[in-house]
């Protein structure tokens, strides 16, 4: 069994959540009366150097998932489950549990389990219904199941705070990986709705319109709040975890830009802490591709949406004029790989299919995502 080293957390002892036998050697954040201890932290630290970080979403858990041994053959540091993790899709709390239960027992899911740990934020139908939000009246029962499935702890921060964002800092100084997990679901306002008439060899699909109006809502204040502070927290490398899309504004499907002044606020809010480093990850799509977005007197901002574990999608034409490169609508994992040794360290992205073989792949050294960098064409 591969060891992943020491993790910490702001308040009281914490098993890695998702994981299991991994406790060994976690110690609490230790509390300062340094000026430093002001600033912002993440909720769970560790000295663990990561190289190699899987990811994925959408897994339908009464299906096969012959995935997990391509991903667990990866041996990656950490996995990130991105959202859609189960197909809940119901009031039922006793149902969503069975259903939480069956995944949680699978082999190939329980074998990465033991390998690795896993981190993970949830999407719509693991949340409980349909392209729910905040109108979702069993939000918060939902939560402490979805808690339960990763194994967290009673005295976790999610255990107690209104949805399931978190933060998770990797590493020492210089080699630092930042995870943060955004909730999309619990804060979100109801989607405007539209009928289209477009028929899906056109590329515009789905049933939202991308509304202007500014009283939407996708985070919730606590959570804006908390996710300036962790984009304030220096690292090499910032994982921000959505489950729905940021970049994308083509298409009908939820997205970001469905809410658009969020989706700006966002962009602004990164501008305006200096965050550097910043990647996005997003699920949802069951379809993979890179999306790059340009920034004026910023670097490029990356979007690299990856889905599913499981299930197909027929069509591939959609419109995105912001995707690089193809779109892959097999079943799908991703793996983010660092190399920390070379003077400018390297980051490559990837979308690899059922047997592990990358199909899409990205590489640039991290200082492509710093301020100032030089704007890639």
């Amino acid at each position: 069994m591969r060891r992943v080293g020491q993790l910490a957390i702001t308040t009281g002892l914490f098993l890695l959540a998702g994981s299991i036998g991994w406790n060994a050697g976690l110690r609490a954040a230790e509390p300062s009366n340094s000026a430093a201890s002001h600033l912002p932290r993440a909720d769970f630290h560790s000295q663990t150097v990561l190289k190699s970080i899987a990811f994925g979403s959408c897994s339908k858990q009464d299906k096969p998932q012959p995935i997990w041994e391509a991903i667990v053959a990866k041996q990656p540091d950490l996995f990130i489950y991105m959202g859609d993790n189960i197909y809940g899709d119901t009031d039922d709390m006793n149902v969503l549990r069975e259903k939480w239960n069956l995944q949680k027992n699978l082999p190939g899911y329980d074998q990465l389990r033991k390998t690795c740990p896993v981190i993970a934020t949830w999407d719509d139908h693991d949340y409980g219904r349909n392209d729910a939000g905040a109108e979702y009246p069993f939000k918060r029962e939902s939560q402490q199941l979805f808690l339960d499935f990763l194994d967290e702890p009673a005295d976790s921060p999610r255990r107690t705070r209104e949805g399931v964002y978190a933060s998770y800092l990797y590493g020492p100084a210089g080699r630092q990986v930042h995870v943060i997990l955004l909730d999309t679901r619990f804060f979100r306002s109801p989607l405007k709705s539209m009928r289209n008439t477009s028929p899906p060899a056109e590329g515009i699909t789905g049933p939202y319109v991308n509304d202007p109006h500014p009283a939407g809502e996708m985070l919730g204040a606590e959570q804006w709040t908390w996710l300036e502070g962790q984009l304030r927290i220096p690292a090499a490398l910032k994982v921000i975890v959505s489950s729905i899309q940021l970049i994308p504004d083509e298409h009908g499907w939820e997205k970001w830009a469905n809410l658009l002044p969020q989706r700006e606020k966002f962009l602004q809010l990164l501008e305006q802490t200096q965050a550097e480093g910043v990647i996005v990850l997003s699920g949802d799509r069951h379809a993979s591709e890179f999306s790059r977005l340009p920034r004026e007197s910023q670097y490029d901002l990356w979007d690299v949406t990856c889905s599913s574990l499981n299930q197909a999608r027929a069509y591939q034409n959609e419109l995105n004029r912001f995707r690089v490169g193809l779109m892959y609508s097999e079943v799908n994992f991703g793996m983010l790989l660092l190399d920390w040794e070379q003077s400018d360290p390297e980051l490559t992205m990837q979308i690899c299919g059922e047997t592990g073989r990358p199909m899409l792949q990205v590489r640039i050294p991290l200082s492509d995502l710093k301020i100032g960098a030089q704007r890639k064409e």
